[in-house]
């Protein structure tokens, strides 16, 4: 990813992610795929696990439903922190992994 390549504009659109960036290209990345790659190292920890089926949702997870951002924050000039509906929240995610995410979504202006 070019150093220079950076989002003009984010915005919620229906169920995901839309981001215009700097080169003229839209990105949309639905909530459930950006929660899904969370970057942090519990989630990434978890990835590596075998699926539980008998695993049981916390009271918090069965209430948020859907996953959903409910706040994003920059950090610095490189990367986006999201905090999800669930609770969670450290994950800080690059740009170029949202670069990557939505790059299957693409359309140019």
């Amino acid at each position: 990813m070019a150093e220079d390549l950076r989002p003009v504009s984010l915005n919620r659109e229906g169920n995901g992610l839309k981001i215009e960036w700097s080169d003229g290209v839209a990105t949309f990345t639905a909530f459930t795929a950006l929660r899904a790659k969370c970057p942090c190292a519990t989630c990434n920890e978890e990835r590596g696990k075998p699926v539980d089926p008998f695993r049981i949702l916390t009271p918090q997870e069965v209430a948020a439903g859907a996953p959903a951002p409910v706040a994003m924050t920059p950090v610095g000039h490189y990367a986006y922190q999201i905090k999800w509906n669930d609770g969670h929240d450290t994950g800080i995610y690059p740009l170029a992994l949202l670069r990557a995410l939505g790059e299957q979504n693409k359309e140019h202006r």
